[in-house]
């Protein structure tokens, strides 16, 4: 059964930070790093020209010295209030409210909370003490694919339901500067903090995407490649040189999942400007058709389970044709990609 998408609708954190911020806060606090140069040329070059964290970057939970209870409260607090927010617009949007809503999906990584988002926006939202709830904590990056994904799979379940998905990251949880390795410096410029919403119904709720199938991969032996570390200090993410070409290690199981179906567009994870490139290649489209990723990514940054919604809501800003075919994908920690089979209704 066909999936409808609402238009998503998405919250950044207040402080805008800009590449050259960050670039000049790593200088400051690793002046004698050996290779401080390489860093900051990497940096600047990562495609990414300003992000938004929920506090400043000299903010203790940022940049400063909190411990990680003080990281943990403040990160959920923060995405709390993002989620709220996005949901609240996403509702207004679709032109529903809150007791319309049959089953809510959510998914948030940076940070450990429980309850999580699911059980708090019931009670923030006034939705239904009945609805339905799934709670996605630990995907990362893929959680906006997999919060579709599962909408879907309820909506199919229970036709005549209306699932309202809620994705939110304060990923700048997870900046440090005792984290000195070139992948970590990297991940200080590349990740901001937002939240996104959508409603998903078998009925439609105005011009968007439909989601037709889905499909779930993960990279044999690839764990290390990306993982999630809690120290005294907070929460950290580490990766490997491998997790450079991870995204391209998957790329061939998508190619078999498409097989010989025409795609002409795609709504790519913005994790970097090779990522969202070298797939968009591999789907036959050429960067114009990438343009909805590669401008989230410079103007918004990685922002985790949210980017898929968020280049979701971009999409609608210059939409494709009418009946146009097309890919939903997202790459992150596992190594894993999650990618719907989708098209596009005017």
């Amino acid at each position: 059964m066909p999936a409808h998408v609402s238009r998503p609708q998405t919250v950044f954190g207040d402080h805008k930070v800009t590449t050259s911020e960050i670039a000049e806060d790593i200088r400051a606090h690793h002046a004698d790093h050996p290779r401080l140069r390489a860093i900051l040329r990497v940096v600047e070059n990562c495609g990414v020209r300003t992000r938004n964290f929920t506090r400043p970057l000299d903010a203790p939970t940022v940049s400063g010295t909190a411990d990680i209870g003080e990281r943990a409260r403040a990160a959920f607090a923060d995405a709390l209030v993002m989620a709220e927010r996005a949901a609240l617009a996403a509702l207004d949007s679709a032109g529903l409210e809150a007791h319309d809503i049959d089953a809510i999906v959510t998914t948030h990584s940076t940070g450990w909370a429980v309850p999580n988002l699911d059980v708090n926006l019931i009670a923030r939202l006034g939705l239904r003490p009945t609805v339905r709830r799934i709670a996605l904590t630990t995907l990362a990056c893929p959680g906006g694919t997999h919060c579709l994904m599962r909408a879907a799979e309820l909506v199919a379940a229970r036709p005549g339901s209306k699932v309202l998905v809620v994705a939110a990251e304060v990923i700048s949880s997870v900046y440090h500067h005792s984290d000195t390795g070139i992948e970590s410096m990297i991940y200080k410029a590349l990740f901001g903090d937002s939240a996104a919403a959508a409603v998903v119904s078998d009925t439609r709720l105005g011009p968007g995407l439909v989601i037709d199938d889905s499909f779930e991969y993960v990279l044999p032996d690839s764990l290390d490649r990306q993982r999630g570390r809690i120290s005294p200090d907070g929460f950290h993410f580490d990766s490997t040189k491998q997790a450079l070409t991870a995204a391209d290690d998957v790329l061939p199981a998508l190619a078999d999942y498409v097989g010989p179906q025409r795609v002409d567009f795609a709504v790519i994870h913005p994790g970097s400007l090779r990522i969202i490139s070298d797939t968009a290649a591999l789907l036959g489209l050429d960067p114009h058709a990438a343009r909805h990723s590669t401008d989230t990514l410079a103007d918004d940054g990685n922002l985790g389970g949210v980017s898929i919604l968020r280049v979701l809501e971009r999409t609608h800003g210059g939409p494709p044709a009418d009946g146009a075919h097309g890919i939903t994908v997202a790459f992150g920690p596992g190594f894993s990609m999650a990618a719907l089979r989708c098209r596009w209704q005017a």
